[in-house]
């Protein structure tokens, strides 16, 4: 998304928020994840270095099924003030939250340890390359430092803390084949490094990480300041454009998925970490999505362990826990015990708190959205917002 859509985005999701009464949890759930639907991947590009410029889209791709359309491989990206220790992504052939009899184990499948120099099917990227007015900064191969631009893959030092706006990604390393719609990765920008994201239905994501309070001073130059934020996008998004001007440009604007893992959404609201489902699922606007109405509080003089768990029956648990492990195998038992660990400062409830994210008729064709011109995004972007805006209002 723009910048500028973003934050209107983050005022409207705030808004949501405070209609409702906002509690501290340890842990945040959605139930019933996952519904069909479509979103128009990116065909071509033309004149990317114009004010004009346009993205052709292809013909509306179907997703269907639990935890859908986040079921697809996600890119894992991450907003300074930050410091990453430990990643670690996981699959299961088959996981229930509620229930051990119909549990499998999961299986580590990626991994990244900064004191240990250890790196496992990642590749990190950063926006770093060659710019234009319609797409943004190009992905390039991330320095050590997780910002600066690398001639191949590196892995993230020890010392990798980011800034306010300063973002990074991490990919698999499985490498994309040649770009193209029907293809594996979809059509994407010329000579970027294309790695798959991380893919399935169950599966689970695990960090052990700082976010600090920002130590430099605001300005105007900065769009998120001490903002940070862990979250997953469908992969095809940056290997187009993660900020275009013109929603043709990505698929994000059509529905293919995004979801927030530990977003701090605005200045009163930076201590507090909101989940949030961007997806069209029982709902008409994509940048308000369905968010938590709690929060998780951000501990800005420690490390923090959790992430968030895709289970096999449309569960989907964030959680920040001391007791959250990365070891190369996790049981049932183990991630229970991870769940029902109360914090040791104990300063909120332990109450896991539901949503549950209705699902719109499987019947229907469309997502609730479909953009087949090359209108400029901002404009269709503010109208939703306005709209939306209204609609608050009204309430």
């Amino acid at each position: 998304m723009n910048a500028a859509v973003r934050l209107i985005c983050v005022f409207l999701a705030c808004l949501q928020v405070a209609r409702a009464e906002v509690s501290a949890y340890d842990q945040i759930a959605f139930s019933n994840v996952g519904f069909a639907g479509t979103y128009t991947p990116v065909k071509k590009f033309s004149n990317i270095d114009a004010d004009d410029c346009s993205c052709e889209v292809g013909d509306p791709q179907w997703f269907s099924g639990t935890n859908a359309p986040v079921s697809s491989y996600l890119s894992v990206h991450f907003r300074g003030p930050l410091k990453l220790h430990q990643f670690a992504y996981y699959d299961s052939p088959s996981f229930d939250v509620s229930s051990s009899a119909s549990s499998s184990d999961f299986t580590r499948r990626a991994y990244y340890n900064a004191s240990a120099q250890v790196g496992e099917n990642v590749t990190f990227l950063t926006a770093a390359g060659d710019s234009s007015k319609c797409l943004g900064k190009a992905l390039t191969y991330a320095g050590s430092d997780g910002t600066s631009k690398a001639s191949s893959a590196t892995l993230l030092q020890d010392n990798n803390y980011i800034s306010s706006d300063e973002e990074f990604i991490i990919f698999s390393n499985v490498s994309c084949p040649k770009s193209g719609v029907g293809k594996g990765c979809g059509y994407y920008r010329q000579g970027i490094p294309a790695y798959y994201g991380f893919g399935g239905v169950t599966k689970m994501f695990l960090f052990d990480f700082e976010m600090p309070r920002e130590t430099q001073s605001n300005s105007s130059s900065i769009e998120f300041y001490d903002l940070p934020a862990i979250w997953l996008l469908n992969d095809h998004i940056p290997r187009t454009a993660q900020y275009p001007t013109n929603p043709n440009c990505s698929c994000w604007a059509s529905g293919c998925g995004e979801f927030d893992i530990f977003e701090a959404m605005n200045g009163t609201e930076r201590d507090h970490f909101y989940s949030t489902f961007h997806t069209f699922q029982g709902i008409e606007y994509l940048g308000t999505g369905i968010q938590s109405y709690g929060y998780i509080p951000r501990d800005t003089r420690n490390a923090m362990r959790g992430g968030a768990i895709f289970d096999s029956t449309g569960n989907v648990i964030t959680f920040l826990s001391n007791a959250t492990k990365f070891d190369s195998s996790l049981s049932y038992n183990d991630i229970h015990s991870i769940l029902s660990a109360i914090p040791s400062n104990e300063t909120y409830s332990s109450k896991l708190m539901s949503i549950s994210a209705t699902a719109p008729s499987t019947t229907s064709k469309s997502s609730g959205f479909s953009l087949t011109t090359s209108a400029n995004g901002l404009w269709y972007y503010l109208f939703t917002a306005v709209t939306a805006l209204a609609q608050v209002f009204v309430i």
